[in-house]
């Protein structure tokens, strides 16, 4: 199993960079084809979207479109493949940036009762409360 850094997805994503996404698309098809042959964690997945939101200013859709796509690839294994899917499912729901979605699937998987925030788009995530 080979571990990808966020920039790997995000060249691989936008193609900003044609020779790197060159390489890291060879990466993926020497290696995606094995069951879980690559791996992305939670915080590169975080990195991701943060980075397709704010520095390519990619829309909701579009960033869940390429989390789903990701998701579906049976190359790719995730560190938390069942909480990433559902705060995608919030992400793609409510008003929530996947970051905040994903740190309150974390701690629902977790068990934890609520999660307190200051954070008002969070407000509509299931388990959220404002402190």
């Amino acid at each position: 199993m080979i571990a990808l850094d966020t920039n790997v997805l995000v060249r691989l994503v936008t193609r900003d960079n044609e020779a790197q996404a060159r390489r890291a698309k060879a990466v993926f098809d020497a290696h995606g084809g094995e069951h879980g042959g690559l791996f992305v964690s939670d915080i590169v997945l975080v990195e991701l979207c943060w980075t397709l939101s704010r520095s390519y200013e990619l829309e909701r859709a579009e960033i869940a479109r390429t989390v789903r796509a990701l998701l579906d690839n049976s190359g790719i294994a995730f560190e938390s493949p069942l909480t990433v899917r559902n705060a995608l499912t919030s992400f793609e729901t409510t008003a929530a940036d996947f970051p905040d979605c994903l740190i309150v699937a974390k701690a629902s998987h977790a068990g934890c009762s609520h999660t307190l925030t200051f954070d008002q788009r969070m407000k509509s995530l299931p388990g959220v409360q404002l402190l």
